[in-house]
């Protein structure tokens, strides 16, 4: 039982040494959010066209297709950014968040 423990506290300290570096953490969070947001734009902007949508929502705004298209691309690569985000936050190891901050 006592070894229990101590297998667990190994196998936390090698989740943090082989934690992934940054580049490639920031890339499995940007990556699926752009190919999410991708989708999300053409499926979207297959049924509404952005310069109706512009027209309901900011009749004093003039918008066109183009800047519609754009501003909805980026609106949902937010969205989905945000979610890949929170699930790495959420899938971080534990050791990762428990262990001590150096100054």
């Amino acid at each position: 039982m006592a070894n229990e423990g101590a297998g667990s506290a190994r196998m936390d300290a090698a989740e943090v040494a082989g934690a992934m570096p940054l580049v490639q953490t920031v890339g499995a969070v940007l990556w699926p959010s752009f190919f999410a947001a991708c989708v999300a734009t053409m499926v979207f902007f297959g049924f509404v066209d952005p310069t109706e949508l512009g027209t309901i929502t900011f009749p004093q705004v003039q918008v066109s297709r183009e800047w519609g298209y754009t501003l909805g691309f980026f609106m949902f690569w937010a969205c989905t950014f945000s979610s890949s985000l929170f699930t790495w936050i959420l899938l971080r190891p534990r050791a990762e968040i428990d262990r001590p901050q150096r100054r």
